[in-house]
């Protein structure tokens, strides 16, 4: 296994990272299959496993937590806070209030003392980037959290964090979480150069596009659904997969044009996917997301494919650079967007 730095850490990570928002009620339910799966993972050579609170409301951490038993040690352990997690207000976000009592949360649910890297799941709006560093750096102070790392932040909040580390003595984010794969390569305008200029290690998200590039989701193909729509809670996922969204219909053609070149470069289409998110020279891991034994199986000998410079121009003619085919992909909506008062805010002068 080809292990890589986190970042400026002295850390070494794989460069497949075992995503487990599919372990538990929004995936596999089945704490000893979940288990299997991990094991085989670790087994493989994979050492860092990434998990977040919110997924199926603490079940994830949960089975991580026991299938860890015995190997905590030689895991690099990752989750994240911000996603709500009940009804109160106060129960989600990036306050000071909230982090400390999530990550003493998250710490009781994965039976750890410390966590090697502790996330912010999406940017938060209404809390001031330094209360959210000053609650993060007291974490770290304390022994209960390693490094910090930010999720499907846009360059100007990855930056502000940046820099309001360095001017008000906080903790720096170490890395940032984007949505990049095949499909969804807006990341490649400004998000992955920014990361590399503040040398901020990338795991990358959704690689394989939400099961788009599994192989699966041809054109012509019969039955095309995704068990994503059936359990996870939010309906907004079905923006991602229903075929009469215009950017979805044109996954479905370039998914099957990219299976094609697969198979003319002897590759399966996860190979190709994977292989192509973890090239990029500013991308550090790819997170992938097994719901089965059989999807991790297919992933694992992904790290070890190499594609060619021809491969890379032909996918390039498929998906243009910088481009996402359905915007619904790409993870962040600035609330200056979907609020139409924040676009209309009178400018004051003098």
């Amino acid at each position: 296994m080809d292990y890589r730095n986190l970042g400026t850490t002295g850390v070494k990570v794989s460069p497949l990272c075992l995503g487990t928002m599919m372990f538990g009620a929004w995936g596999n339910p089945d704490h000893q299959d979940t288990a299997r799966i991990l094991h085989t993972a670790l087994d493989a050579g994979i050492n860092f496993v990434d998990t977040a609170d919110v997924y199926s409301n603490g079940e994830s951490e949960r089975i991580v937590g026991k299938a860890l038993a015995g190997r905590r040690d030689s895991v690099v352990l990752a989750t994240k806070v911000n996603s709500p997690m009940g009804a109160d207000p106060n129960e989600r976000g990036s306050s000071r209030r909230w982090i400390l009592r999530a990550c003493e949360e998250s710490l009781r649910r994965l039976g750890t003392d410390h966590l090697d890297l502790y996330q912010v799941h999406r940017p938060d709006p209404g809390t001031a980037i330094d209360e959210t560093l000053g609650a993060l750096t007291d974490l770290v102070r304390q022994g209960k959290v390693r490094y910090l790392g930010s999720s499907t932040f846009p360059p100007a909040s990855i930056v502000q964090a940046q820099w309001t580390a360095e001017r008000r003595n906080r903790e720096r984010f170490v890395c940032e979480q984007p949505p990049y794969s095949l499909l969804t390569r807006s990341v490649e305008n400004e998000v992955l150069p920014t990361c590399a200029e503040h040398d901020l290690g990338v795991l990358a998200w959704s690689p394989l596009a939400g099961g788009w590039l599994s192989g699966r989701w041809r054109a012509g193909s019969d039955g095309l659904t995704s068990r994503r729509t059936e359990k996870m809670p939010h309906p907004s996922t079905h923006a991602h997969y229903d075929l009469s969204v215009p950017g979805n219909q044109a996954k479905l053609d370039a998914a099957t044009a990219l299976a094609g070149l697969a198979d003319e470069a002897g590759l399966p289409l996860i190979h190709l996917a994977l292989a192509f998110v973890v090239r990029h020279p500013a991308v550090t891991s790819a997170v992938i997301g097994p719901r089965t034994l059989a999807h991790l199986e297919s992933q694992l000998g992904a790290a070890e494919v190499t594609l060619d410079e021809a491969v890379l121009d032909r996918i390039d003619e498929i998906v243009a650079p910088g481009t996402d085919l359905n915007p619904a992909d790409t993870g962040y909506r600035s609330p200056a967007l979907a609020d139409a008062r924040l676009r209309r805010r009178p400018v004051h002068s003098g």
